[in-house]
This record gives C-alpha cells, structure tokens and sequence, in this order.
C-alpha cells in the first residue's frame, strides 16, 4: 500500500508584511467613497506536502516576495486599470484620474496602477495571489492551495483562494 501524501498549512502573518496607501472605493457610475487611506496588512495561508525532513519548504520566500510587493505599494495613492467607471492618463507630469465628471491630479511619483476593477481588499488579495501564484520563487514546490488575505484594519479583510485542483 502507498503512504499517502503528508500535507501541512502554514500561516504567515508578519508584521513587516504591511504597506500604507491611499485609495477610493468606487460604488457605482455616480458614487465613490472620499480618497483616504489604510494601513493595509498581508497574509498567507499554504497548503503543500511535508518532505521527509518535516518541513514543506522554506516559508521565508513567501514572506521576501509578500514584503517585495507591499514596498512598491507602500506610500502610494493606488488606482485602478480595469474599473468601467475611472479612467487614467498622464498629462503634463501629472497621474489624472477621471470619474464622474471629475478630474483628480496626483503627481505621477505618488500614483501606482494595478490591474485590478477596484482598490478594495477583495481586489488587493486577488492582486497579491496571482503575484504570488507567478513568482518563480514559489513555481515547483507542489502548493496545492494557498489563501491570501488583505485587511485594511482589525477585524475587516478580504481573502483570494486557490487550489491545484
């Protein structure tokens, strides 16, 4: 009979893994919450195989790439790529970011862009997963799920998950 696989979950919640940003909520066409801003934290949650040394893998990679990602999101107003309702461009130096009629300038060093429909924690942890799921770092170490969760203060986070099969 075949031993069957040992799986382990690790959970990694640091601290340092945390980035300060500004941001807006985009409702609907008409509506959207004031710029303003969080002191957003990161986790992650692993599901792999326990090698015949007890340990999945080395856990500090996932908390280099997650510190890697909150440092170019760190002391930025972040903005969304794919909302249908903002659009952005960059005019004369300046990050202009247009909604319902409005136009809101930021110096350009002070904006990031994602790919992402809105700048909500549920957004910001499907942005972090798909970093995560990408980085060549994490490629080959038979991950069979992985939760990441954002949360924008105690008590209020949202979570991407993920799973091999």
């Amino acid at each position: 009979m075949t031993q069957a696989k040992r799986l382990a979950r690790i959970e990694v919640a640091k601290q340092a893994m945390n980035f300060s940003a500004a941001h807006f909520t985009i409702f609907n066409s008409t509506q959207r919450e004031n710029l303003h801003g969080h002191n957003f934290q990161v986790s992650c949650a692993i599901t792999a195989p326990i090698d015949e040394s007890g340990i999945m893998f080395d856990y500090s990679i996932i908390k280099a790439s997650i510190r890697q990602i909150c440092e170019e999101l760190d002391e930025k107003t972040i903005l969304p790529e794919k909302s249908p309702y903002l659009s952005v461009s960059i005019e004369e130096g300046y990050m202009v970011a247009r909604f319902n009629g409005e136009s809101m300038p930021f110096l350009a060093r002070d904006v990031i862009t994602l790919p992402i429909a809105n700048t909500t924690v549920e957004e910001f942890s499907q942005y972090f997963l798909a970093r995560l799921l990408n980085d060549s770092e994490l490629t080959g170490r038979d991950i069979e799920k992985m939760v990441v969760t954002v949360a924008s203060s105690p008590g209020q986070s949202g979570s991407a998950n993920w799973s091999a099969t």
